[in-house]
């Protein structure tokens, strides 16, 4: 990897960085684009999150940042203009800089995990999901999968008050939208997400009961930093149909691609390219 004085950057903010992916899937597919852009992690605690921000923003060469744990949510009040999808979310997962100075936040969690279930089979026409989670990204794949056409959604969130506001972006937008609070028995549902961060650390707890879940539910994960995490795990027991949290970061980065104008790939040739394992 060559970097020079007409590298562009784009950061990868996060905290702690050590289980970071993207980068091993950007770098290499801009190689081969022959784009002279890389992806560099960059650890921000959140007390330096939002002073740090305008100031990344000041690097010359700087095409824009991809935000992740812990600051989403935080990042949607750092920017001048949400895209829709942001704005229902309440979270940012990009920015980038306009050519009047100004950033611009969107977020493609939602998008990557709903494609990414569209493509194995799943019909959102007539589902009720439970997303487990009402942060940045359970925000997003509620957001998406009530654009997709899931009629009903079950939120639950150990914070109340995360899953009430959510809601109440939600049916701002989607008036007809059948939403129940802070209930996670899976049973009933033909969806399940588990959009928390539990599966991350050995010996963090289950998001949710997997023995409620029942055989044939579609469950989907957001933790990346093992492929098949506990919760998938136990689902896959219950003869459960699954999707990967990397399976989200695949089908996200194509849309990432193009918030940046750079050379859009599919996840096909994203997967032809990376240095990671799945």
């Amino acid at each position: 990897m060559t970097i020079s004085g007409n590298t562009r950057l784009i950061a990868h903010l996060g905290w702690p960085t050590e289980n970071f992916k993207a980068p091993m899937i950007y770098n290499p597919w801009l190689a081969a684009q022959n784009v002279d852009v890389k992806v560099v992690p960059m650890g921000v605690r959140p007390e330096a999150f939002a002073a740090f921000v305008p100031t990344l923003f000041t690097l010359t060469n700087l095409v824009g940042a991809l935000v992740t744990m812990p600051h989403k949510v935080v990042t949607a009040g750092l920017v001048q203009q949400l895209t829709p999808t942001a704005a229902i979310a309440g979270a940012c997962n990009a920015i980038r800089r306009e050519e009047d100075g100004s950033l611009t936040g969107d977020m493609f969690d939602g998008d990557g995990f709903v494609q990414g279930i569209l493509r194995k089979g799943f019909m959102p026409d007539n589902a009720r999901a439970l997303v487990v989670g009402c942060g940045g990204v359970g925000s997003a794949i509620a957001a998406s999968l009530a654009a997709a056409g899931v009629p009903a959604l079950t939120l639950f969130d150990t914070q109340e008050s995360s899953a009430q506001a959510l809601a109440m972006r939600l049916l701002r937008h989607y008036p007809t939208l059948d939403v129940t609070l802070m209930k996670k028995d899976p049973q009933g549902h033909s969806l399940v997400v588990n959009a928390t961060p539990l599966g991350m650390s050995p010996g963090d707890p289950l998001p949710l009961n997997t023995n409620r879940l029942l055989p044939g539910t579609f469950v989907g994960e957001v933790v990346m930093s093992q492929t098949w995490t506990p919760f998938l795990q136990a689902a896959m027991e219950r003869d459960c149909q699954v999707q990967r949290g990397t399976d989200m970061l695949f089908e996200m980065i194509p849309a990432y691609l193009r918030f940046f104008d750079l050379p859009v790939a599919t996840p096909e040739q994203l997967r032809q390219h990376a240095e990671i394992k799945e």
